[in-house]
């Protein structure tokens, strides 16, 4: 296999199912069924949904001159961010999984890639695996609080890739104007209602340098913080609003 092929091959990887040979017959069954039954979920509530934006000038600026963003926002609001950034070829880390496993799969449905890692297990090489894939022209996201939380915190890990690929941070929130939440899990998640209004809002990129120390690196987490903040208040108020 040549170079150019081998790189081609390790780059569609992360779009195409993962082989399910080491799970028993039982898991592989549930992974597609839960796969299928999420894509087929969250197609059918999006697709009703009337989305507004806010800040689609930030998105264009982290999108031109060869930019491409790295993608941050809360866990809770990933119902419709998947729906709403579709067919984009965004690589998301998902965790190496049952869970994690079937995400992938109807993330990848949805147009989107799927590296293998998360913050508590397999994170190193899911991020190297996210540095080539932008390298070679590909979009990535975080659920920045995931994937356990504490929720409505940041995480480093965005700041961190920001670092090593020179790609700008953008941080967005989508708040669904009526939605059902998930009480008792630790982000407490949102579904939309059929047929409500959503409002997504994106923040002003944010830049990290290539020399950035851990003190500097901090600070970027707290600004991302605080622009995550922001979106999610400004999402509030318009719900309230309405």
């Amino acid at each position: 296999m040549t170079r150019e092929a081998q790189h081609s091959a390790n780059t569609d990887r992360v779009y195409a199912f993962a082989d399910l040979s080491s799970y028993s017959l039982k898991e592989r069954l549930l992974i597609r069924a839960a796969d299928l039954a999420f894509f087929l979920f969250i197609k059918l509530i999006g697709g009703t949904v009337k989305f507004e934006i806010e800040g689609w000038e930030n998105w264009e600026a982290a999108s031109v001159e060869g930019k491409i963003p790295i993608y941050s926002f809360w866990h809770n609001c990933i119902f419709l961010s998947i729906y709403f950034w579709q067919r984009r070829r965004i690589v998301v880390m998902t965790s190496q999984s049952f869970d994690g496993e079937y995400i992938a799969r109807f993330v990848q449905r949805f147009g989107n890639g799927a590296a293998r890692g998360s913050s508590t297990r397999g994170a190193t090489g899911a991020m190297v695996e996210m540095v080539r894939m932008m390298r070679a022209g590909s979009p990535t996201a975080f659920t920045i609080d995931g994937p356990k939380g504490p929720r409505y915190v940041a995480k480093m890990g965005a700041v961190l890739l920001a670092k090593k690929t020179g790609q700008p941070i953008l941080p967005f929130t989508i708040t669904a104007a009526r939605f059902w939440e998930a009480k008792k899990s630790w982000d407490r998640s949102q579904v939309p209602k059929p047929f409500t209004r959503a409002r997504v809002t994106i923040a002003a990129p944010i830049y990290v340098r290539p020399d950035a120390d851990n003190l500097e690196l901090d600070k970027k987490r707290d600004e991302l913080q605080r622009a995550l903040d922001e979106v999610s208040q400004r999402g509030e108020k318009w719900r309230r609003g309405l």
